[in-house]
C-alpha cells in the first residue's frame, strides 16, 4: 500500500491535455505533472489513441490531484459525481461560475457542466450555514430561495434567511 490521499482520473476523448490548461487558467494554484503518450503497438479499433498522442496527464488544482485520461468516446461524464467550490463571497461565487460555464450549461442551485461535460457546484460556503441553522423556518426560506437560482446570489440568501 502507499497510504493517503487519493486522485481522481477523469476520462477525455482526446481533451485531457486541454482540460488540464483549462482548469490550471481558471484555478490559480496549480501545476501540471507527468504526460504519459500512447506508445506504438496494437489496441482494439477506436479504444486508445494513436502512438504519441497525450495518453494522461497529471495535474493538480488548489491541492487536489488529477488524472487526466484520454480514454475514448465510451464514457462520459454526468451529474452523478461533480466537484464542490465552496466560495468566500458572491465576487468568487462569479468568478468561478463564469468561467467554468463558458461553453458549457448552466443548471439549478449553482450547478454547471463545464465545455468537457464535467459538473461542479458552485456556491458562497456561508450558505452551508444559513441552510443548517437551527431555526428551521430561517433554514426552509434560505432552501426555497436557493431552489429558484441558477447562479447562487448570497444577498438574495441573505434576505431570504433574515425573512426580507
Amino acid at each position: 500500500m502507499t497510504g493517503g490521499g487519493f486522485t481522481a482520473c477523469l476520462w477525455f476523448d482526446g481533451q485531457a491535455e486541454e482540460a488540464a490548461a483549462h482548469y490550471l487558467s481558471i484555478f490559480k494554484n496549480g501545476s501540471i505533472g507527468r504526460i504519459a503518450r500512447y506508445p506504438e503497438g496494437d489496441y482494439p479499433e477506436g479504444t486508445m489513441g494513436k502512438p504519441g498522442d497525450v495518453m494522461e496527464v497529471e495535474f493538480e488544482v488548489n491541492g487536489q490531484k488529477f488524472v487526466g485520461l484520454n480514454g475514448g468516446p465510451q464514457f462520459t461524464f454526468n451529474e452523478a459525481v461533480s466537484f464542490q467550490i465552496p466560495c468566500a463571497d458572491q465576487a468568487e461565487v462569479d468568478y468561478y461560475w463564469d468561467k467554468l460555464s463558458e461553453g458549457g450549461e448552466k443548471g439549478p442551485c449553482g450547478w454547471l457542466k463545464d465545455k468537457f461535460g464535467l459538473s461542479w457546484q458552485v456556491f458562497p460556503a456561508e450558505i452551508i450555514d444559513l441552510m443548517t441553522d437551527p431555526d428551521p423556518e430561517k433554514a426552509r426560506r434560505t432552501t426555497e430561495a436557493m431552489m429558484k437560482m441558477s447562479k447562487i446570489d448570497l444577498d438574495t440568501l441573505r434576505k431570504a434567511y433574515a425573512g426580507e
